[in-house]
C-alpha cells in the first residue's frame, strides 16, 4: 500500500503530512445511512488504498455492515464516485433487504423499489 496521504478540501484532494492528517480525521463522510437496521458508510481513507503500480488512487470506500449483504465494499478515485457509489449501494441493499411480500409489490409496480421501504434512518 502506498504511503502518501491525503486531506479531502472541499470537493478536491490534496496530499498532506501525517501530522496533518492525524489532526483532520474527524470529518471524512461522505455518506452514512442505516436502512432496518443496515449500515452503509462512505468515507475518505486518508491512505491511497489502490495496489496497482501507477493506478488511480482509491481514496474512498463504501462498506455494507449487516444484513444480507454484510461486507460488500467498493472503492473510488473521486468524491463524486463515491457519492454515486454510495447510492448504489443504499439501492441495492434496500432491495436485497426487501420481503418476498415487497418485491412483488415492487413488480407489479414495474421494478420500482423506492417507495416499498420507507423508515430510512440517515445518520449525519
Amino acid at each position: 500500500m502506498n504511503e502518501k496521504r491525503y486531506r479531502l478540501v472541499g470537493r478536491e484532494v490534496v496530499e498532506v503530512t501525517a501530522e496533518a492528517e492525524r489532526a483532520w480525521r474527524e470529518r471524512r463522510h461522505v455518506g452514512d445511512v442505516t436502512i432496518r437496521g443496515v449500515r452503509v458508510s462512505t468515507v475518505f481513507l486518508v491512505l491511497d488504498h489502490g495496489h496497482e503500480e501507477g493506478g488511480r488512487p482509491l481514496l474512498f470506500e463504501t462498506l455494507v455492515f449487516g444484513g444480507k449483504l454484510e461486507g460488500e465494499m467498493e472503492r473510488y478515485s473521486t468524491y463524486e464516485e463515491a457519492e454515486k457509489g454510495h447510492v448504489r449501494m443504499v439501492k441495492r441493499v434496500r432491495k436485497a433487504e426487501m420481503s418476498e411480500l415487497e418485491l412483488a409489490v415492487a413488480a407489479v409496480r414495474g421494478g420500482d423499489t423506492s417507495n416499498s421501504m420507507q423508515e430510512i434512518d440517515e445518520n449525519k
